[in-house]
């Protein structure tokens, strides 16, 4: 499989990156975008209100496009408050539940932006972030001219065995890629390559890929267990 695409625009989150560079977020800035409600701002977590305000320097006014999101773990370290919160002999909110499913934050994301375009939520396991570049070059395939990618995850709590598997990263990390066929912006290619490799799960390769799109390198590959990409910068 071998696909051509051209990435558009492009911004991240990254409080592990000492890089200087306009397309990451200031680690300080946690205004949420004016167009979220401020019913749903009380409602963000700081993951969320990550997601919301690096997806926004992507977004072109008013312009809606079919999202990928794309997170190993989603906000897991909500779901053990909660069920630290029921150990405890507490009432569990149902407000606090619904929003810690793994597609809530598209969910809001979808209101605050009015967004009625087909949107995906991955949750890809070992096969790490190549699978949301998958199905956003299919959602392009099919005729959309454009499609948002967001791939995030937070550190996973203590209280989940880790070791040995390579799962989990130290750091936070949200990026948002917004692709396309044709225009502007910086040619990629997207091969599947048989070479056996283990770059670790989602929340690793998210932080390598970013690395990656700072670097001068021309391409990168990524995978785990012969299910490997090869991500060329053309």
């Amino acid at each position: 499989m071998m696909s051509d695409f051209i990435l558009c625009q492009w911004s991240a989150w990254a409080p592990g990156f000492s890089a200087r560079d306009d397309r990451l977020m200031e680690l300080g800035n946690s205004v949420v975008p004016e167009c979220v409600p401020k019913m749903l701002r009380r409602r963000l977590t700081p993951l969320a209100k990550a997601v919301f305000n690096v997806a926004d320097l992507c977004i072109n006014g008013e312009k809606t496009f079919p999202v990928v999101f794309s997170s190993a773990h989603g906000e897991i370290c909500k779901s053990l408050t909660m069920l630290q919160t029921i150990q405890a002999g507490h009432e569990l909110s149902p407000t606090a539940f619904s929003l810690s499913v793994h597609n809530a934050i598209a969910g809001l994301f979808s209101i605050a932006y009015r967004n009625t375009q087909e949107i995906t939520v991955i949750a890809p396991g070992q096969e790490g972030i190549a699978p949301a570049f998958i199905e956003a070059l299919g959602m392009l395939y099919e005729g959309a001219d454009e499609v948002l990618i967001i791939l995030y995850d937070e550190p996973i709590a203590d209280f989940y065995p880790i070791a040995p598997f390579n799962l989990n990263s130290p750091d936070p990390c949200v990026l948002a890629l917004r692709i396309a066929l044709v225009g502007d912006g910086l040619p990629f290619q997207l091969d599947r390559c048989t070479q056996s490799r283990d770059d670790g799960e989602h929340p690793v390769q998210l932080q390598l890929f970013l690395r990656f799109l700072l670097a001068k390198e021309p391409s990168l590959s990524l995978g785990n267990q012969g299910h490997s990409w090869t991500w060329h910068k053309k």
